[in-house]
């Protein structure tokens, strides 16, 4: 009995021959068009090996490798996999997918699994890399309260790095949180677009990094841990600390669950993103910093709070097809890709004002300010230039990227740029 499965270049099954049925338990109308061909292998070999596979299929024309498989009552089982491109246009043009020809082996196989891949299967689950949208608000807050409030030697670095730690483990939690919901309501696993790091949230489920049930009891995991560090700052600074963090927790689980789901609103999810990853965290860490509440701290996060929600809008676009199938409504699928890059760009234009706004109310000479404000908005307006022309397309994914970089870069100028004026 041989298995024979032919997807896409992106994974996704296109054909699925009676004996595949036979070998891994499903019946071609569950899988073809719907899922990706790393549902039957485990997570760690996904992770650490397929992307090498295929990679040498695309290479070499073909590849042979020894594995195991997991069929869908859960049995896994080891087999051999012949791994060949796929030419739909003809062998003159480029390939458009791959074929896995599959035997079981009665012989046993080991995989070994490097402690790296258990490194990235963390990042993966809880989007770790993905912290720069938290921690350089906090940063920001941190260069403001010790240049602009604080007397010197008053700087609790103690305060401060445990506070960073409870908005990190803060934002794991929500987006945990928001894999978890996005799976169970379907929004994820109707997403065939195209695989990368910045669509369908964080694929670990799908990809058999972690179950559903796994995915809760972590979020949960990180909001009580997250809960604990905020009791401790609120038993030191007082009920504010409390009260901010609340409203926090509140915005990011509301994000994607119900009944609320906030980035299902039409724009609502992009407000609450500069909300709680810009002006509540400056304004949390401040206060606990400082001990009092300042409109110009919660001012101070709209930069970065704008900038992070372009990260959120920008991908959207490749997620807008399975998002509107899923009632997920949010300025994409409300108004379409072609509207949506001039929210991009009117964003963009608002965190740049924001930087000359906050320039004029403290009332100094802090012209780094507005030497950040012009990086921004070079930058800003050289990927929104990008995306004019990628919008529909694969490439996208670079703007993605810029985006990223983009909000974490400005984050830190605009931190340093506030204690400049102390240092020179």
């Amino acid at each position: 009995m041989k298995s024979v499965i032919t997807c896409d270049m992106e994974g996704v099954i296109e054909t699925f021959n009676p004996g595949a049925e036979e070998m891994f338990g499903y019946d071609k109308e569950e899988l073809i068009g719907k899922k990706r061909v790393s549902l039957f292998s485990p997570g760690e070999i996904v992770l650490q090996n397929v992307g090498t596979w295929l990679s040498e299929a695309m290479k070499s024309g073909e590849y042979v490798t020894e594995t195991q498989f997991i069929r869908k009552d859960g049995e896994r089982f080891n087999a051999r996999i012949r791994i060949t491109m796929t030419y739909k246009d003809g062998k003159d043009q480029p390939p458009t997918g791959y074929c896995g020809v599959t035997e079981k082996l009665d012989k046993p196989v080991e995989v070994p699994i490097h402690w790296s891949t258990h490194l990235i299967k963390a990042l993966a689950i809880t989007r770790m890399p993905f912290l720069s949208a938290v921690l350089g608000p906090g940063f920001v807050a941190g260069a403001f309260a010790a240049h602009y409030t604080l007397a010197e030697g008053a700087f609790s670095w103690s305060l401060f790095l445990i506070t960073l730690l409870g908005l990190a483990l803060l934002h794991l939690a929500s987006n945990v949180f928001n894999d978890y919901f996005d799976v169970k309501d379907g929004t994820d696993g109707a997403n065939t677009a195209y695989f990368t790091q910045f669509t369908g949230g964080s694929r670990a489920i799908e990809l058999g990094l972690i179950d559903l049930k796994g995915t809760k009891r972590l979020a949960i995991a990180l909001l009580a841990a997250a809960t604990f560090i905020g009791l401790y700052l609120t038993w030191q600074t007082g009920w504010p600390t409390l009260a901010i963090g609340l409203a926090g927790a509140f915005m990011g689980y509301f994000y994607t669950a119900p009944p609320l789901r906030l980035v299902a609103r039409r724009g609502l999810g992009e407000l609450t993103i500069v909300l709680a990853f810009g002006c509540m965290v400056t304004l949390g860490t401040y206060y606990v910093l400082t001990g009092e509440l300042s409109w110009l701290a919660f001012l101070i996060g709209l930069p970065p709070g704008l900038l992070t929600a372009n990260i959120l809008l920008i991908n959207e676009f490749p997620d807008a097809e399975s998002d509107a199938l899923t009632g997920k409504d949010h300025l994409i699928v409300a108004y379409g890709k072609k509207a949506g890059v001039y929210f991009y760009l009117i964003i963009l234009l608002l965190a740049i004002a924001s930087y000359g706004v906050i320039f004029s109310l403290l009332g100094s000479d802090n012209y780094f300010i507005l030497a950040v404000g012009a990086f921004t908005a070079i930058y800003g307006l050289s990927i929104f230039n990008k995306i004019r022309k990628d919008y529909q397309k694969r490439e996208l994914v670079k703007s993605n990227v810029n985006t990223i970089i983009l909000s974490s870069v400005s984050s830190i100028l605009f931190a340093i740029a506030l204690l400049l004026p102390g240092w020179i």
